[in-house]
């Protein structure tokens, strides 16, 4: 889908973010409306049209993960990403299970934020919209091993190494190695891609 067919909604509390990222957009050729709120969005989202939002996480109003829930409720399809600062990974994953397509760490390159974007205007033309099937995936989960099902629950749920260790009682080293095995065998290039392709597909959290 063509830039120019849809308006990327950017919905952040703090003004100098909201511009930064609607200059960057805007130079590269998006249609770009602000929000300086999640309630004021929520108040334009049921008559927005070819729509894509991009919302911060955590605001005074209303969360990130609260706006998806509301966006993700209306009849108009609005493909949702959402920004995330270090450590809020689980806040994220919460948003993805609301609605949210996709999630965007900080600090990020411009190229990372215009494919993602992309990706989510995909969706207002064809609503079947992974670049996996929910089947290849399923058969990528099935050839980890239990500790790496059990690694790839822990990293879904955005815990850090050190804690998967402890909980595990494992290294922290080893961590990384199943991590690492993981990602290799899910064929996920980011823990963002990772988190998407798993949740599209269903995938239970080991107990």
């Amino acid at each position: 889908m063509s830039s120019d067919d849809f308006t990327v909604h950017i919905v952040d509390d703090e003004e100098a973010v909201r511009k930064s990222l609607a200059f960057m957009l805007t130079i590269n050729g998006f249609a770009v409306r602000v929000h300086d709120s999640a309630t004021a969005f929520a108040h334009f989202a049921p008559g927005a049209r070819d729509a894509v939002l991009v919302t911060d996480l955590r605001m005074p109003d209303m969360t990130g993960v609260d706006l998806i829930r509301v966006v993700s409720k209306l009849p108009n399809k609005i493909p949702s990403l959402v920004v995330t600062g270090h450590g809020d990974v689980p806040m994220a994953v919460e948003a993805m299970k609301a609605g949210a397509i996709d999630f965007i760490e900080k600090p990020f390159e411009d190229t990372v934020i215009i494919e993602a974007i992309r990706r989510a205007a995909e969706q207002l033309r064809d609503k079947a919209v992974t670049n996996e099937s929910a089947a290849d995936v399923r058969d990528r989960l099935a050839s980890l091993s239990d500790r790496e099902r059990q690694v790839l629950s822990a990293v879904v749920a955005g815990l850090p190494n050190k804690s998967i260790a402890y909980d595990l009682d494992i290294s922290p080293r080893t961590v990384e190695v199943h991590r690492s095995n993981v990602m290799g065998k899910m064929k996920a290039k980011s823990l963002p891609e990772l988190v998407r392709m798993v949740l599209a597909a269903g995938f239970t959290p080991v107990a």
